[in-house]
């Protein structure tokens, strides 16, 4: 058995570590960014004139596409926002008429005649109906009509006389001041809305069109024989929340909405925007609705042809 040498003499004056070596890391090693061969193709094309051209040809095409598609979705189904225009649409936009008198102008430009409207349906400003406005002039003419002396002998004739003309000229200038003022024409568009509100109430409302319009067919008339449908619970007032009344409603507030996004500066009005959109989406729920529990009878027909509202107001997706 050979003898043991110590390690300390093997070794030498050599000093070395005999701790255990550490576990090797995990850690990827650091990779240098290459280039995208994609970014490199995108400058260039971008540089290139004729893969510009080619882009903007591309973009040209497709715009013109998308007109015809416009143009085809609005000739099959028609505007989802503003439908045909009808007489009863068109009168929104002069609500109550531009005037509530009859007045005369001579060429000088002075007041001849001065009569109020004697039509019941003409909507005047701050809730006066025309009943009460012809009322108080009437009124007002005879508490401020002149005095005449009782006794012939202490008469004046011409100072009467021009007394009661500058009444006259006086009464004609307070009575088309008056109707200016009663006139929804220089009113705020608050007004006007509310005067439309309260027209698609009286054109639309079942208190005045149950009379008019024929009900609806039972779903089953085997069911029902000859036994007449059960009888609803009376209104208590005018109908305010009938599909008809709301959706001619949203109708009124579209067109308006719509008007003033067609200005100068409309488009970039994105609140009115959401606002036209959110109107139109829920005119179409109303229209579902109605057309799903009348139809297509009587009631149906009337909204459609009054407010002129086509297939593209219901039907399908409206993407504005």
């Amino acid at each position: 058995m050979p003898p043991r040498i110590p390690i300390q003499s093997c070794l030498g004056s050599s000093s070395l570590c005999l701790r255990p070596a550490s576990r090797s890391s995990r850690a990827p090693l650091p990779i240098m960014a290459t280039a995208n061969v994609a970014t490199f193709a995108q400058r260039k094309a971008h540089k290139d004139p004729y893969a510009l051209a080619q882009s903007a040809q591309r973009k040209a095409v497709n715009s013109a596409r998308q007109k015809v598609l416009k143009a085809q979705r609005e000739e099959a189904l028609g505007d989802p926002v503003r439908g045909i225009t009808t007489p009863f649409v068109e009168s929104f936009d002069d609500v109550g008429g531009s005037t509530v008198l009859d007045v005369k102008t001579a060429a000088d430009g002075t007041v001849e005649g001065y009569e109020p409207k004697t039509t019941d349906d003409v909507i005047l400003n701050h809730f006066v109906t025309p009943q009460e406005f012809r009322k108080s002039l009437q009124h007002s003419h005879e508490l401020t009509e002149p005095t005449r002396h009782k006794f012939v002998q202490t008469q004046d004739l011409e100072a009467e006389r021009s007394e009661q003309i500058k009444y006259d000229e006086g009464h004609k200038r307070a009575t088309v001041a008056l109707g200016r003022i009663m006139s929804l024409a220089n009113s705020s568009q608050e007004e006007k809305t509310r005067a439309n509100i309260q027209r698609c109430i009286e054109t639309f409302g079942r208190h005045k069109t149950d009379s008019t319009l024929r009900p609806r067919a039972p779903v089953n008339p085997d069911i029902l024989g000859n036994k007449p449908l059960p009888q609803k619970t009376p209104r208590a007032g005018p109908d305010t929340g009938s599909s008809e009344v709301q959706i001619a409603i949203l109708t009124a507030k579209i067109r308006v909405l719509a008007d003033q996004l067609a200005m100068k500066g409309g488009s970039k009005d994105k609140v009115n925007k959401r606002n036209l959109r959110v109107m139109v989406h829920k005119r179409q729920k109303h229209l579902q609705y109605l057309r799903r529990k009348e139809r297509g009878s009587d009631r149906w027909q009337n909204v459609t042809d009054t407010l002129g509202l086509t297939e593209g107001s219901w039907k399908g997706e409206i993407s504005l």
